[in-house]
């Protein structure tokens, strides 16, 4: 019992309560509250979206959750790490020093030491940087020749935490493949090869990506940013990734996030955009069934777009040689435990995790910019262009056909599958009960998923990235 007393009579409890009270949110976090509070607000927003209106709900409650859990006070710290400096060499990409601002601060004191009116405890940052880059520049004069071959990035340095390295995954591009595998291996190929005239309409939607690419040039944007903004429209929430990742890494946070909302909003954006360019009648049109395709059919189509595409676009491999791989698990039939695993097990698993990570990205200093509104609103426009365009195509061979094909399948060219496919399916049933679309709508659905990949490739290929 004395040592128990002597142990807690040594106990600094006033220290205790200090490095705690330190520890909160309220301490650790830079920003200003007030950011953090819109942040949390916009976050239940779109998990009462999910969980009450029941938009894609797979898709929308984790990037909201996401969004939730990293906008609470002090939670980056905890969830990516701490953020500091990397001062690299330009020409060499060789590491000259890195460190936390605190880090940096010792740094400085030990390797350029006093110098006049200079306090390098209370510095700013801007300036800690300079002085450590001239440093550096003087320290290397023979490798970096002048100051401009010092490059400084901001980013995590150190306490890396859980979400840091589950999202080198979307960093190394690794989830939109896996992503791609389970959605060929959940999708049926065969109303696209029943009737290919359906492919059409799915190229026609991605015309929405590349009308977005000028104008984003337009506007200010760089080439390879453009790209990357542009891909939104084709409301596929993995290629915008890895096209983002390859072209424009800076932005990947903000068209991550717009992609996947849009992906998650698409009940929202396009009935309305689907109402107002057809009439009652073509939206009461009745297709007619699609013929049978034989296995055979079934296992070569994969082998002969991949072999296509691969010749013409090598770049796009990565997407459609996984999407096509996960269709002819599903085509084969000699491999269920396979096919089961791509499209139940493993593409769940990714979703949950790009899902949470994408929205981690949405934090206050990131999303509450000028930049990310732009490509928010830039991104709907996308993906209401891509919409608008294949159901304009489908108006077209709905007339071509004199009323075989019902204009609302055009909508279903974007890349949501099977989503937009259900929209058609649901839009065309409100003015005829009797009227069953999804199974025509899977044919420029399915032909949007190949299209996103090959307009992503056209895009990577334009800009020498391989």
């Amino acid at each position: 019992m004395v040592d128990i007393f002597t142990s807690l009579s040594s106990f600094d409890f006033v220290k205790a309560m200090e490095t705690l009270w330190h520890s909160t949110g309220f301490m650790t976090e830079s920003g200003a509250l007030w950011q953090n509070l819109i942040m949390l607000v916009i976050a239940c927003v779109l998990i009462y979206l999910a969980v009450y209106k029941e938009f894609e709900p797979n898709l929308l409650l984790a990037i909201g959750f996401g969004m939730f859990i990293i906008n609470i006070p002090g939670s980056y710290n905890i969830l990516y790490g701490t953020y500091g400096y990397v001062f690299t060499n330009e020409l060499t990409n060789a590491t000259l020093a890195s460190g936390t601002v605190d880090q940096l601060r010792e740094m400085a004191a030990s390797l350029i030491g006093e110098l006049p009116g200079v306090d390098w405890g209370a510095i700013s940052e801007a300036d800690l940087v300079t002085r450590i880059s001239d440093y550096l520049v003087g320290a290397n004069a023979d490798l970096l020749g002048n100051i401009s071959n010092v490059a400084v990035s901001h980013q995590v340095v150190d306490n890396f935490g859980l979400f840091f390295y589950l999202y080198k995954g979307v960093e190394w591009v690794i989830y939109p493949p896996l992503i791609f595998l389970g959605i060929g291996a959940m999708t049926d190929f065969g109303p696209l090869i029943a009737n290919p005239k359906s492919m059409i309409m799915g190229a026609a939607a991605q015309v929405g990506i590349f009308v977005t690419f000028i104008i984003a040039i337009e506007i200010g944007f760089t080439g390879e940013q453009a790209a990357a903004i542009g891909i939104i429209g084709g409301a596929d929430g993995p290629t915008a990734i890895y096209v983002t990742t390859k072209l424009a890494p800076e932005l990947l946070a903000s068209i991550a996030v717009a992609a996947y909302s849009y992906m998650a909003l698409i009940k929202v954006i396009q009935p309305p955009i689907m109402k107002l360019l057809t009439t009652k009648k073509e939206r009461g049109i009745v297709m007619e069934q699609l013929r049978p395709v034989s296995k055979t059919e079934k296992v070569i189509f994969p082998l002969v777009v991949t072999g296509i595409v691969g010749v013409l676009l090598p770049s796009a491999i990565p997407l459609l040689g996984m999407l096509m791989l996960g269709n002819l698990f599903r085509e084969s039939g000699v491999v269920p435990r396979l096919t089961k695993t791509a499209s139940n097990e493993l593409i769940n698993i990714i979703t949950i995790l790009l899902g949470v990570l994408v929205g981690s990205k949405a934090t206050a200093s990131t999303f509450l910019t000028v930049q990310t509104l732009l490509i928010m609103c830039i991104g709907v426009f996308a993906f209401g262009v891509g919409t608008a365009c294949g159901v304009l195509i489908g108006k077209l061979m709905s007339f071509l056909t004199k009323g075989k094909i019902n204009p609302l399948i055009g909508a279903a060219g974007v890349s949501a599958v099977p989503m937009a496919a259900r929209i058609a399916h649901n839009v065309g049933q409100e003015e005829n009960p009797n009227n069953y679309l999804l199974m025509h709508a899977m044919g420029p659905n399915v032909s949007g998923v190949i299209g996103s990949a090959v307009a992503a490739g056209v895009l990577l290929s334009c800009f020498g990235v391989f």
